[in-house]
């Protein structure tokens, strides 16, 4: 979290700084965090709030494509 206050690190911090920390999850093996880290990146905003607040039976409604969404 330093690093990032600093301006260290990854240019979307560097660039939107400051940072706040809002979910965390630990890994025993750098790639399983990497591989999370992209995996979540890539979702919608509206997933990524139902991950940070807890709200899991929400994540499989925001992974349905938006056509399927407004069905």
């Amino acid at each position: 979290m330093k690093q990032h206050q600093n301006g260290e690190g990854a240019n979307h911090t560097k660039k939107y700084g400051p940072v706040k920390l809002v979910y965390v999850e630990e890994f025993s093996r750098i790639d399983h965090a990497f591989y999370r880290e992209k995996q979540v990146q890539g979702w919608s905003r509206k997933k990524k709030e139902a991950l940070i607040n807890g709200e899991k039976n929400l994540l499989e409604k925001w992974s349905k494509a938006k056509w399927q969404q407004e069905e």
